[in-house]
């Protein structure tokens, strides 16, 4: 073999390799993405998601249980609202079957 050959042998050679580590590379990305994604800390904080700020809620005419989405919406309809119906034994706790419990 001459030096051509050799030359173009060890081109190969190289490209190989750098190849193999591209693979290797995307591999352990794809590896810590997944690992990353379903972390505890993220299963917590999707299975917990923070309330909304009492900010958030206004007055629209809810006045039902079946309508709010937390204990902190129904206790800020409770409090701020005219004419809702969600503290059937009037102890100051809305939505106690549903939400509030």
């Amino acid at each position: 073999m001459g030096r051509a050959g050799r030359s173009r042998s060890s081109s190969l050679g190289r490209l190989a390799i750098v190849l193999v580590l591209l693979g290797v590379v995307a591999l352990g990305y794809a590896l810590f993405s997944k690992v990353r994604v379903t972390s505890p800390a993220t299963l917590a904080s999707e299975a917990n998601p923070p309330a909304r700020p009492a900010a958030a809620f206004r007055c629209d005419g809810r006045k039902y249980c079946s309508q709010m989405t937390s204990c902190a919406e129904a206790t800020f309809f409770l409090k701020n609202c005219p004419g809702v119906e969600m503290d059937g034994d009037h102890d100051g706790v809305p939505c106690e079957q549903q939400w509030c419990k």
